[in-house]
């Protein structure tokens, strides 16, 4: 079972910041580290999960709503008093991940455009991959079946994951040319059998509690979900496991 960071390590740390990637990236074993990349008002590229700053941030409305410089002077929520944060470009991510990123550690960006269109993001976050040389240790992966689609026509090599909840949508998704070659179900909805993805990459995301909680989940059962055909699990504390 290989283990991935989902949004850094982020339980001990405010999700998606840049000292969840910190301390991510420094965890002997880590396979990757899975992010989520949204384009500001000005197309810059921001790293977020919500399509609004209201859940992790003192701020309130949408990313398409805010320029580059209005959504970092946004502070991420950090408790006991701890240092500030803000929310990260994917420059900003790239300039503490891709040393790692080239001795092995792999990054799943999600494209996150299922709910808010962004034109031409994917193309904006190629180019910005592409800058850094990490094309090729970097995996692609959205819940938007035509967003796959325009990084395949960008990039004919790369490792690129559906997104849904079951992993019976996702392989109907990956069927119907989406340009996908893996698939990232949620790890408990395995609704069909190990036989039928066998020789499949499937990387199983977990809903677990994130920062500020203060207590952890209860531990997984790792042989389980690889006996349902899970190769690759992106946890919210991958160093409880590591």
């Amino acid at each position: 079972m290989r283990i991935w960071a989902h949004r850094g390590c982020s339980l001990r740390y405010p999700e998606n910041t840049l000292s969840a990637f910190r301390a991510a990236a420094e965890i002997p074993g880590l396979a990757g580290i899975e992010t989520d990349v949204q384009m500001a008002k000005d197309g810059e590229l921001i790293v977020l999960h919500d399509e609004k700053v209201d859940r992790t941030t003192n701020g309130t409305g949408w990313v398409k709503d805010f320029t580059l410089s209005e959504i970092q002077a946004l502070s991420v929520d950090v408790k006991d008093g701890g240092a500030p944060e803000h929310i990260p470009t994917l420059e900003e991510v790239l300039d503490v991940l891709a040393p790692y990123m080239k001795n092995g550690l792999k990054l799943n960006i999600e494209l996150k455009n299922s709910k808010v269109q962004y034109p031409g993001m994917e193309a904006r976050a190629i180019a910005t991959v592409g800058s850094y040389g990490v094309l090729r240790q970097t995996v692609w992966s959205s819940f938007y079946a035509k967003s796959l689609s325009i990084v395949r026509s960008f990039l004919p090599d790369a490792e690129i994951g559906i997104l849904d909840i079951k992993a019976s949508d996702c392989l109907y998704k990956m069927k119907g040319g989406c340009g996908a070659d893996v698939i990232h179900p949620y790890a408990k909805a395995m609704d069909v059998t190990a036989a039928e993805v066998s020789g499949l990459t499937v990387r199983g995301w977990l809903t677990e509690k994130l920062y500020p909680a203060e207590k952890t989940e209860e531990a997984l059962d790792l042989e389980a979900l690889e006996k349902s055909g899970v190769t690759d699990v992106f946890m919210n504390e991958p160093e409880r496991f590591l």
